[in-house]
This record gives structure tokens, sequence and C-alpha cells, in this order.
């Protein structure tokens, strides 16, 4: 709603600033409108023809009743004001969108009401209200041009019984064009042709429109102004005084009502009242929400309302303008305190159909025609689209979309308000019904109740303009005791008596008796609305006020003054996102994440920042006027980070002041009276709206009472001009910095309706080239930031943090974007995603020369090697139909959309999504099939440049396919590299492997003998952590030396190598059966040295074959290292171990690399227990650390069973026992896993039930500790092992858990 509000002070204070007539203009006669041509360009264009050759002729096929005719602004008065000029290509247009319709006597002819909007490119807007009714045509030359035409389509229709080529086309856009052109006026005559004319018996009647510009959308008042106007011109006797008189009054003599204040003025018959809210309640709202709830269901509406948040493209369809006009500012006006900031075209013309083809978010209604289908419309893009189908009560909603916080009793609290005024609140998505019955109506209402809420429903039809003959019937027959019931129940508060239904006819004079003040139905009515409407919307205020109650304590102010912050604006970050989602209910977090990326969001903390240079914002203004006063009561506090459900505490109070306000009339504008005019002018002629004088409606009065208020308004501008003519340079700089920092699409927030040449609708397009290419700068910025975290950060770039949340994020938002630059200037729509579509023409395109890349040896894609240490595993090869070919065999994704995106995860986690989408582009002659000549993919230029900001996230790792796709059957491939080339060959054992993951393990798989590769499918593992291999031991040679297992998920290509470097049988190194090895990720060859600067940090890497030999072989050969070092290792060790737990849980790695990998707590450990150890070799026979934890466990226990642990305290006791307990679990599992394993797990156990620094003092104190270890070792220093033992206990505060393939069969 941005800057809707803010004309007055601007502008005079007028009531409306224009007074318009369209229609035909006798003069120039019929023209066909420019849209036929237009189509008939675009289509030849699409076709590659010559498209101005093609743009000329006429459509003699069909009826000329049902053709598009030119119409014109006849009159407006004043001619033009200079603080809003008059577009009269705009108005027109938006008057009658379809232009001129023709009717006969035969047809129905009901007048009709709609509203309409024009924002300009400052986001400011302009409000109209139109009256279209059906005026005699007089001018025969019309009517023989009428008869001329229908009797050439007469001759066409039957000469031509084949349809001609071009009505078969299949673009996108001609076909919507076609389905919109089908016929809407059924004529009720079946005995002659449909929508045939014959001059000597019909009458032939036109449409004409009355409209009212005003700067705020009163629309009651307005729509009684414009209906008595009508009926003055219909009425048997002529109006009190001539229609210059009302005209003249509405546009000079009647002001806006002042911010709190009411307004009653004079139309024709009946005085019209209106209100203007205060400065500090929400903003003026006059369209009725209630209609816009019953019309979709509260549940349907609060869907669409989500989907405007996040801003989605939304496009409403219904047949009826005033209903596109009413759910459009319904939806807009309940965002308070946010504005949407994108393309706002409630009624899309006809001639802007291209205007759909934009990639960018956008609120749009479309006019429907009777007798046609949701199904026949083929939009230009689908993948992000919520449709809106008014008319039959439906929604279709984009997928991947998040629910509202507390959507469930948001929707209940506004039901109740809805039923507090006898609405029925339909909150499921009711069944399709057809249009015109009642929304309202569902099996479980009360017979009386039901027959209520269907004649509502027609009398809000019967406004619109859109009852047929026999309903009209039925209101006539509904008079009874039904509707008095209904109209006692609404005005039971003001005490008004009813006397007849009369009045709830538009435009019918209310003939009601007198009740408090005179106040007729049509009053009451709006004095339901108003209340109505204000409880609505502040139900979702208050949500919003609750939700956002802290913000301003995440806003960052960086910026000293309102130019440096202009001129970095692009470069800083306004709000710190990550810490705000860390304060809030889990529950919200998926709406939030996504909401506070918006453009609305942006531009709403924008506002909040430039506030301490500038005037507050006015939303602004009462936004944080209500987050005070919340504060002031202290709401706020105790329900911080809580996902209940707080009701809005001021309902009754808002309705109360809006009730106030309408009852008490705070100011009467001067009576419309006689002008100093030519008597005999615009003669009455009944039937017929008269030519107006234009002299005395051209200029207004300059005596009246607050035409000082125009002057002074008008000085002030003049001051404030010159003022800024001296600032003019910071202006410039700031208008220029807040058109780029603001939305992408401001200056198309409304398309410019004037000038609608092919060249404008190209320069159009090459607006979205660049807002496209410029949105992909900033998205792949933005990922990289965030995902670089600490690195960005010290480069300038702004916040750490990001959590895997709002990674998620991001990356749908990329695909989202996709998306919109697949679906730009598309020739052809197949499908709801045109990337999915692309790749399947490509894939069709690719499939012979994929199968000849298969046959022969060599393939011409670049394989990606690996590093030297996998050179055993075969390269896998880059393909992007192979990537399709995996997401096309998943199951578990049933739609186009979801297959692009998941095609989109995988691309950019094997860092192939820049290369793919090249690979996609380079078939020129492909694209220029699928794409028009203006599309995005069709820019040279600018394509390479959107490749090339993809590449940069090459920079970072992903994990977005995997993470997210968890259930899905993966294929992996296992290669065993063992030290010496013979040794698996040389094992008469049965060897087997177990891979686990972050998600899970694979199970137990035996390997065939003698074979060193094998492949197996699995459910995803997600990060690969561990890998338990062993044999069962059969055999004379049953020994097997293993360098290192290298494992690899062949659908994204990960690879992990799992060092070992030990021997697996009995009798040889510690005896092991079984090992559990630690993965490590394995670069890409060329990207350890080329990425190291910006990669994220590796994994920390499994124990290497030097550290276990040079610990475990007691000859010293290997790298000894010092009891300082040994220290160090220990603290490092427990650092890390606190750290991973101090991150959010979705950034931690793997525990298990932690414990037991490379730098571990068990490395560490073991050094520290090796330090000093003694060598004495009993026959050569290398010692373990875990020969010394048995022997004194051995020693615990015998002195245990001779009474001399009894001595000792009790909870020492304990922990002997408990480390007895241990140790013997450990010894007696089934498992083969070696005295180094044993001793591995006894640490994991410990740290897990912390139990460690209860253990060592035990270890300590044991007299074995004398025989087997030197004076100088650490494990008999005092003063080490009690700050080591205080470094251990620093890990119980945290829980600690253990994968399962480390305590697989242990008993405790």
């Amino acid at each position: 709603m941005s800057g809707s509000f803010s004309v007055s002070g601007s502008a005079p204070c007028r009531f409306a600033h224009y007074f318009v007539v369209c229609g035909i203009d006798t003069e120039t006669g019929l023209e066909p409108d420019e849209l036929a041509a237009l189509y008939q360009w675009l289509e030849a264009d699409r076709q590659g023809r010559d498209p101005d050759a093609a743009a000329t002729g006429e459509n003699f096929e069909q009826s000329p009743l049902k053709r598009t005719f030119k119409s014109k602004v006849l009159a407006r008065y004043p001619e033009n004001l200079e603080w809003n000029p008059f577009d009269q290509d705009a108005v027109n247009m938006l008057c009658m969108p379809k232009g001129l319709s023709f009717r006969t006597q035969a047809d129905q002819r009901t007048p009709q009401f709609h509203s309409f909007i024009i924002t300009r490119e400052d986001g400011s807007r302009t409000y109209g209200f139109v009256h279209t009714f059906y005026e005699e045509v007089t001018s025969p030359q019309i009517c023989s041009a009428m008869q001329t035409l229908t009797q050439m389509h007469n001759a066409e229709s039957t000469s031509a019984n084949t349809p001609s080529s071009s009505s078969s086309s299949s673009s996108s856009m001609d076909s919507l064009a076609s389905s919109l052109d089908e016929a809407d006026s059924p004529t009720s005559s079946s005995s002659r042709r449909a929508g045939s004319y014959d001059s000597s018996r019909d009458t032939l009647y036109v449409s004409k429109a009355l409209c009212l510009i005003t700067p705020m959308p009163f629309m009651h008042a307005c729509r009684r102004f414009l209906s008595q106007m009508h009926r003055a011109v219909t009425a048997a006797t002529a109006p009190p005084l001539p229609l210059e008189s009302y005209v003249h009054n509405i546009l000079y003599e009647v002001p806006l009502p002042a911010p709190g204040r009411s307004l009653k003025f004079h139309g024709v018959y009946e005085p019209i009242v209106c209100q203007r809210p205060g400065l500090g309640e929400l903003q003026l709202a006059d369209f009725p929400l209630a209609e816009a709830f019953s019309l979709l269901g509260v549940e349907n509406l609060v869907q669409v309302f989500t989907c405007t948040l996040l801003e989605m493209q939304i496009l409403l369809y219904s047949h009826d303008y005033q209903r596109l006009m009413t759910v459009a500012e319904g939806i807009t006006t309940l965002l308070f305190p946010f504005q949407w900031q994108h393309v706002y075209v409630p009624i899309l013309p006809a001639s802007l159909l291209h205007f759909l083809d934009a990639p960018v978010p956008y609120l749009m209604g479309l006019q429907s025609k009777e007798g046609t289908d949701r199904s026949t419309l083929e939009l230009p893009q689908e993948a992000n689209l919520c449709f809106v189908d008014i008319d039959n009560h439906y929604i279709e909603l984009p997928e991947d979309f998040p629910n509202f916080p507390n959507k469930t009793e948001l929707i209940q609290e506004l039901s109740e308000v809805l039923l507090s005024y006898g609405i029925s609140a339909n909150t499921g998505a009711p069944p399709r019904t057809r249009p015109g019955s009642a929304p309202g109506s569902t099996p479980s209402t009360p017979g009386r109740e039901r027959k209520t809420v269907a004649l509502r429903q027609l009398e809000d039809d019967g406004r619109n303009g859109n009852l047929a003959g026999e309903e009209l019937a039925v209101l006539e027959l509904l008079q009874g005791n039904a509707t008095l019931e209904r109209l006692q129940a609404l005005t039971k508060r003001t005490g008004v008596t009813v006397a007849r239904v009369d009045a709830l006819r538009a435009g019918v004079k209310a003939q009601l008796t007198e009740g408090q003040g005179g106040r007729t139905a049509a009053d009451e009515e709006e004095l339901r609305n108003a209340k109505l409407n204000v409880q609505l919307r502040e139900v979702c205020a208050s949500r919003f006020t609750t939700m956002f109650a802290d913000y301003e304590a995440f806003v960052i102010q960086s910026a000293p003054d309102l130019e440096s912050w202009l001129t970095n604006r692009e470069q800083m970050h306004n709000f710190d996102k990550a810490s705000f989602l860390s304060d809030q209910p889990e529950p919200y977090l998926p709406f939030l994440s996504h909401f506070i990326e918006t453009q609305m969001f942006a531009t709403f903390i924008d506002n909040k920042i430039m506030s301490q240079w500038e005037d507050k914002e006015p939303l602004l203004r009462v936004f944080d006027a209500r987050i005070d006063k919340a504060r002031l009561f202290n709401v706020r506090a105790p329900s911080l980070r809580s996902s209940s459900y707080q009701r809005c505490t001021i309902l009754k109070e808002s309705a109360q002041t809006v009730e106030q306000r309408l009852m008490k009339i705070d100011h009467t504008a001067i009576h419309p009276h006689l002008l100093d005019m030519k008597i005999g002018q615009g003669k009455y002629e009944q039937g017929f709206f008269p030519k107006l004088q234009a002299d005395v409606l051209n200029t207004g009065p300059t005596n009246n009472k607050w035409s000082h208020r125009t002057a002074t308004a008008q000085r002030r501008k003049e001051r404030h001009r010159h003022q800024t003519e001296h600032l003019g340079l910071e202006n410039d700089l700031k208008e220029k910095f807040m058109q780029e920092a603001r939305s992408l699409g401001k200056n198309l927030r409304q398309p410019k309706l004037s000038d609608l040449s092919p060249a404008v609708i190209a320069q159009t397009n090459w607006k979205f080239v660049e807002g496209l290419l410029k949105e992909c700068r900033m998205k792949t910025k933005r990922m990289l930031v965030e995902k670089m975290g600490r690195e960005a950060v010290e480069l300038g770039h702004g916040e750490a943090t990001i959590t895997g949340l709002e990674e998620n994020t991001l990356i749908a938002s990329l695909c989202d974007l996709l998306e919109r630059i697949w679906s730009h200037g598309l020739q052809v729509k197949q499908g709801k995603s045109a990337l999915w579509s692309h790749m399947l023409h490509y894939h069709a395109r690719e499939e012979k020369l994929e199968q000849q890349q298969a046959e022969s040896p060599v393939s011409h894609v670049p394989e990606r090697r690996k590093s030297d240490c996998s050179m055993a595993m075969p390269s896998l090869r880059v393909s992007l139909i192979q990537d399709m070919r995996h997401i096309q065999s998943m199951s578990e994704i049933k739609t186009d959309v979801g297959r692009a995106r998941a095609w989109i995860r995988l691309s950019l986690e094997k860092k192939l999504l820049s290369q793919h989408l090249k690979q996609l582009l380079c078939r020129q002659a492909l694209t220029k099939k699928l794409y028009k000549r203006y599309a995005f993919l069709r820019c040279e230029e600018e394509k390479e440049q959107f490749l090339f900001h993809l590449l940069s996230l090459n920079t970072v790792d992903y994990f977005c396919f995997t993470s997210v796709f968890t259930t899905i059957m993966i294929p992996y491939r296992v290669v065993i590299i063992p030290i010496k080339k013979l040794s698996n060959a040389m094992t008469t054992s049965n060897p087997w492997v177990c891979v686990s993951g972050q998600l899970g393990d694979s199970g137990i798989m035996q390997i065939p003998k003698n074979v060193l590769e094998m492949t197996f499918d699995c459910q995803n593992l997600g990060k690969m952590t561990t890998v338990q291999l062993g044999h069962d031991n059969a055999g004379l040679l049953a020994k097997w030396l293993v360098d290192c297992v290298m494992v690899r998920n062949e659908i994204t290509g990960h690879t992990y190598k799992f060092p070992c470097g030990r021997w697996l049988g009995k009798g040889v190194d510690d005896g092991s059966l079984e090992r559990v090895l630690i993965g490590e990720p394995v670069l890409p060859s060329g990207e350890e040295d080329s990425g190291r600067g910006c990669y994220t940090p590796p994994l920390q890497r499994s124990p290497s074959q030097i550290r276990r030999i040079s610990v475990t072989s007691l000859s010293g050969r290997g790298y000894k290292p010092t009891s300082a070092q040994i220290q160090e290792a220990i603290g490092e060790a427990v650092n890390n171990i606190i750290k991973h737990f101090h991150k959010p849980e979705k950034e931690r790695g793997s525990l298990t690399v932690l414990l037991c990998g490379e730098s571990s707590l068990v490395s560490a450990l073991e050094q520290f227990f090796r330090h000093g150890f003694k060598s004495a070799r009993l026959f050569q026979k290398t010692v373990f650390v875990w020969d010394f934890v048995e022997k004194a466990i051995a020693y615990m226990e015998s002195a245990d069973q001779m009474g001399d642990l009894q001595e000792t305290a009790e909870p020492l006791g304990r922990t002997c026992q408990s480390l007895c307990h241990y140790v013997n679990a450990i010894n007696s599992t089934r498992r083969n896993i070696g005295k180094d394993g044993k001793f591995q797990l006894l640490v994991c156990l410990g740290a897990r039930d912390r139990l460690l620094p209860q253990w060592v003092p035990l270890l300590v104190e044991c007299p074995v500790i004398q025989r087997m270890y030197e004076d100088s070792a650490l494990l008999r220093d005092r003063a080490t092992v009690s700050s080591h033992i205080d470094v251990l206990e620093t890990l119980h505060d945290f829980p600690i858990t253990l994968e399962a393939s480390i305590v697989k069969g242990i008993a405790l």
C-alpha cells in the first residue's frame, strides 16, 4: 500500500480530482480496439514473420456485438491538475478495460460499478470509481456500420467452414487472449442468430462510463454519488438542479475529511457520509473486507494473504471487475505495517496481457468470461503462482509453501469476528460452485440463516450489477420475514425500524421510517462495513505487533548520516536476521525465514533506518506507537519466544471509534447550488447523459472557506520546492539510490498504460532483463556471504552465522529466480516448470548423441578426475542428462516444479549448476525455438554474466540435496585399497563392510572374495561418518593389511576416504578382526590448492596411518610427541567438542570425528597414556595401553575380594565398580575390535556417561603403574593429571551421543 495516504499533504485537499465520461466518439465512429493489431504483431513476431506486415486487417470471425471497439474519454473536468496530471490512456483503459460493448434490446443491460487504481512510478496511488450503464445509440452512421459488420460476419461464417491457420496458434498469450474473448453476453432470444443485429428491428445500445478520480479510496461515497448521477439521468423527471451543479460541488466544494474526522456532502437525492481514520489508526480502507472473506472463505483468504507476504505471483480471476478490486485491496490492506512493493494491477486491461509474462512478483486481476474454464487459461509461468478463482471460491497454491504462524488460531479469530456480524465464516476450501451461488451457505446452516446468507449474496451481486433476470425475481420473492429479520438484527443497536426492503436495491431511494438521526439502510450498511473492516484488519495487525515486537533490537544502524547510508545501501546489512530468527519460536521459523528476505520487509527496515534523519513513514509511525504501547503494558516480556496465540485486545474500542465518527458528523460540505451558466444548454433528455458545460466545470470557486487551505498548501509547497532546489544534489543522490536500493520492479510497479507500441513492450522487457540480472547478482552474493561465515565478516560483509533454515530459504529463493528467468519470454508454455520443460526438450535432442557417447570409449565431456589418493575409484562422468535421470527416478517427487528444484539442488551440491546451465543453453537453435527474441535467455551478454554469478557459488560447499531428500534410494560405490597389491588376494577369510552416515547405515554387507570394489543401493545415508570393516578369520591366510576404504555417493559424487593403515587378523597388530574407520571428504583434484582460500573448512580427518604406527609400535621408529604437545592436544580436543555443541544444531559436523578421528579426544588420551610407557618386551611382543587397563582392573578386582577396597570412601568404591563393569563389558563383547579399538570404546563410553574424570585417578593410584611406566611419565605427574581431569570435567555440560557403529554389541 505504498504511499497511498500521503496525498493530502502535497495536493490540495479536494475530495475528488476529476469527473470523467468515457464512451463512443460519434465523430470517429467504430474503431477496432488496437488489441487485435497488437496480438497479430506478437503472433507474427513469434512465428518469425514480418510483424508490421501482419498487423493490419480486421477479425471478421467474431460477431460484431462480441468484438471490442475503441472507447474514448469524451469529457473530463477539470482539463488538468498540476499536482495530479491526467493520464488519458490509463483512465480510458481502466474505465472500460475491454473497450466499448454493444447490446440490443434483447440483451441484459444492468448498470455495473467497479473501481480501479493507478500507481505512479514513485509508488503513490490514485483511485478511480466507475459506474457503467448502457445508452441508446442515436447516430445513424454507427447503426449502419454495425449492420454492415454483421452482414460481413454472416457472410464470412457461412463461407469459411475450416478454421484459419492462425486460430490454431499455440502461443500461450494467444490462447490466453482467445479464452478471454469468448462471449459474455448471452442473448435471451434463441429464435434469431446469437449476437446478430438488424437495424430495422433492433435498438442498439452502447456502454458509457461515469468516473470519479480521487486521491483516497472512499469507495462507498463515490459509488453512491455516481449511482445518484445515473438515477438523475434515467428518472422520469429532471433532477432538482442541473447536473453541472453536482459535479462542480464534488470537484471544488467537497473537501477531504481531516484525519480522525467525518464529512457529510450531498448527492443528487441523498446526503452521503464518509470518514477518515486518525493519525494513530490503521489507514483508510473502504473496500468491504467481509465480501472478500465470504467470496473466498477465511482459510483461503489467509493462504492468499500468506502468499502476498512472501511476494509470490498472485493472479486473481473473476468475471466481475469490482470483485477483483475488492479482493486485491482487501489483501493489501491486511499487510499493515508492510506494503506491497511490486507490480500491482488489480484490473489488467486486455491490452496488457503480455504483462503476465513479467518475471517479477505481481498482484494482478484478470477478468474471466462466462463459459470459460480455468483449464483453458494458459499462463506463462505457474511455478511460483498463486491462482485465485474468486467466482468459484477456490485457490491454487505454489509448492513448498510455509503456513502463516498460528494459522489455525488466526482463522478461528477472524471467523468469530465475521460471525459476530452474522456472516458465515466458511473456513474450509469450498467445492467449486457455479458463480452466483452463495459461498456462505453450507449444508449445516439452518434454513433461515441459509436463506439470509443467500439473500445477502444476491444483494451484493445486485450492487455489482451481476444479477440475471431470474435472480432479480428471487430477490422480489424474498421480501418476507427473513429480510425483515435480517434488517432488524442488522440495525438493532441503532434502533432503526424497517418499513420496506426496497432500499437494498442499488440506486432505489431508501424509504425507511425515520430512526435516530434519520439514518438510511445504506448508511447503516456503510457503518457495519466500516466496523467490520477495522476489526478484521486489527486482528491481522495484532499478529504482526506480536511477531515483530522486538524488531528494533535487530535493526543495524551502521551509517553516520543519510548520504553515506544511501551510497552504501547495497553493501550494508540492515537487519541481524540470524539473531532475530534464533529468538523466534520454532513453529514460526519456516514462514519468518522466508518473509525477512522479501522486498516489503527490506523496505520496512529501510524506512526505520531513514526515520532517524527524516519524518517517520505513516505506517511505521502507527506500528511503532503500538509496540511502545504494548511495551508500556508489558504485554510482550513474558510471552517472548512463546508460540502461544495472543488475541487482539482492541477490537471493541476500534469499532467504537469508527461508529462515533460516523454517528457524529464533524463537517458538512457546501450544498450543491445553481451555477452562473447559460440556460438551455445540456437540456434534460431521459436516458441520455448530457454534454456538460465545460467552462463552469474547469475552474473552481475562489471564495469558499477551505480554498484558503488549498492556497496555504500551495505556498507551503512552493517554499518546500525552493528548499529542495538548494538540496538538489543530495535529493538527486537520494532518489537515485532509493530507486536502486528499493524494489527491482519499482519503476515497473504499474505498467505504463499510455503507449502500447511494440517498442514500449520491448523496453519494458529490457527492464525485466536488467532486473533479473541484478537480482541474480544480489542473491548469489548473499548466498556466498552467508555461507562463508567468519571469513566473509573479515572481508567486511556483515553477519557471521547462517542457520540451516536460512540457507534453505536462500536456495529456495534461487530456485524461484531460475524459474522466473526460464519463464521470461517463453513462446509456448508446456508444464508448470519452464526450466524442466526446457531440459526435457534438450534431453530429447541429446538422447541419440548421449547413446553414442555411452558406446564410445572417449567422452567429450571433461571428467572430474579425483586426487591421487582416490586413483583406484573410477571417475564419475559429468552429465546434465545423467543428473536429470537421477531426478526422474526419484518416485518421491511428483511434479515438474519439484523435479526442477531437486535438479537445481543437486547441481548446486555437485558444483555444476553454472556448467550444466551453460550446456543447456549452448544449443542455440533450441533456445531460439523456445523463446521470443526479447527473452532473458536470448540476451547474450546478460546470459554470460548470469552464468558467471552462478559459477561463484562453486567456491562454497552445499549439502542442499543430500540434506533435503533424506528418504530416497542412492547407489554407493565402495573401493578397498590394500597396502600390498596382493594382500587381498592372499586372504582366505570372508570380508564384510558396513557404511554409516548421519542419517543411518547400510547394514553389514559381505564382500565377494578377492574383489576390491562393490556397489550397493540404500536409503540416503547423508554425510558419511564411519565404515566398519572386518572379516571372519576363516582359512589359513586370515590376515588383511588395508590402507584405506573409499566410498562414493554415485548421485552427488561426494567421495569419502576412510584411512586404516592397520592389519586385520588374529596374532597381528592388536589382534583386531574389525575396525571402525572415520571418514574425511575428498576434494576433487585442482580444488585442493585453488579452492583453499575460499573453501568451507574440511571436516576433521580420521587417524592416519603414521599416528597409529607411531603410538602402537614400541620400537619408537615413528614420531613421538613431547609432553607439552600431548597436553596441548588434550585441551584442543576437548575445546573442539565444546565448540561443536555451541554451534546451532543444523551447522554441527560429526561428533564421531571429534571423538575418534585425527586430533580427537581418543588419540590425545592415547598419547597421554602412551607417554613414558616402559618398553620392556616379552619375547618381542608389543604391549598396548589396553594391557595396562586390564592389569589395573585385575588388581582392583583382586583387592576388592581381599577387602582392601572396603575401607575406601563409598563414591570411590562405586567408581571402581563402574570402571570394572565397563572394561569387562567391552572384553565380553562378541566384536573382535582389537586392543586399540577397546581403548577407543572405553574413552567414548566414559565421555558419554561422564565417568572419564573419575576413572583416571583410579588408574593413576593403581600400583600397576609403577611396573609399567617410567618415573617421567605424564601419568605419574600429579599436577598434570589433576589439570587434565579438570579439562575433562568441562565435557559434563554437554549431551554426548555415540554412533551406533561405535557402541554396537556392548551390553552395559
